[in-house]
């Protein structure tokens, strides 16, 4: 599986607005200058909603100069530094996106989103001991988030903790059953030990739940070839890369987790006449 990179959930933060009534005067400061405070952060607030409700679309490009502007103007909630962290993230502008995300933390320390955003901003600079620690903070706090579960899972398969990562994975499917995610990368896990069986069933049991879920399809597909059910095996890659051609491409796996042992058994199927021949048709136009 990809290998669910957290994204902050755009829909959820702008939600979780509502732009306030502006706050009566208080006695020691002048009234029109707590007015223009007030209207200043309504003024941030809309913005980083209207930024928010761009970047579920993925128009990046005018949400982040809005949320950038929304930090200014309304530089002590949370939840502005929290959704411009996130569309630096998205973004893949790492550094920003810690910095924005730390900011949302020294402000409110108990929101455990933040935690897994920065947790998968450290994954993916490859640090992945601060990951690791990003996301037992957060699960300290949500224990039971079958996402930051499985992240903390492919951080420990980073580092080769593979039992600690299994561990993680069954969590979360204990959590949700139907979080094929985890399934699958057990699949990886087994697949490299040899336990070529073990990881068939898992792969099963992920295209049971999800059948247009394109990588455990053609994990399986390359299994079974490899194993000598040739038949199956090509036809299940047929489909696999017809719901998702990203799968033909090595690095693409590798990025996904893949191990040494699959990305060689996946060359060779992936040089298949018929696998190839599926590819070109995909790639010809109509």
């Amino acid at each position: 599986m990809p290998k669910y990179f957290r994204l902050i959930s755009l829909l959820v933060v702008c939600g979780l607005w509502s732009t306030p009534k502006t706050a009566q005067a208080q006695a020691l400061i002048p009234h029109a200058l707590q007015l223009d405070a007030a209207k200043l952060e309504q003024q941030g607030l809309g913005l980083a909603q209207e930024a928010a409700q761009l970047g579920q679309f993925q128009q990046f490009e005018l949400a982040l100069p809005r949320a950038r502007l929304a930090s200014q103007l309304a530089p002590g909630n949370d939840k502005v530094w929290f959704l411009l962290g996130g569309l630096q993230l998205q973004t893949k502008n790492y550094d920003a996106a810690i910095a924005a995300l730390n900011k949302a933390k020294s402000l409110n320390p108990k929101n455990p989103d933040v935690l897994f955003a920065l947790g998968s901003a450290n994954f993916q600079q490859k640090k992945y001991p601060a990951a690791i620690e990003n996301y037992q903070a957060g699960l300290k706090l949500k224990p039971n988030d079958p996402e930051g579960l499985f992240d903390l899972g492919n951080a420990y398969y980073m580092v080769g903790r593979l039992p600690d990562a299994i561990a993680q994975y069954n969590k979360a499917v204990a959590q949700d059953q139907k979080f094929w995610p985890a399934i699958n990368n057990i699949g990886l896990i087994e697949y490299e030990q040899g336990n070529v069986d073990a990881a068939i069933k898992r792969w099963q049991t992920s295209i049971t739940i999800d059948k247009q879920a394109a990588e455990p399809l053609l994990a399986l597909a390359v299994a079974l070839y490899t194993k000598g059910d040739r038949q199956q095996g090509v036809t299940l890659g047929e489909t696999a890369l017809r719901i998702d051609q990203r799968y033909a491409d090595l690095d693409f796996l590798k990025e996904n987790l893949w191990g040494d042992r699959l990305l060689s058994d996946t060359k060779k199927f992936l040089e298949l006449p018929r696998i190839q021949a599926a590819l070109e048709q995909r790639e010809t136009p109509r």
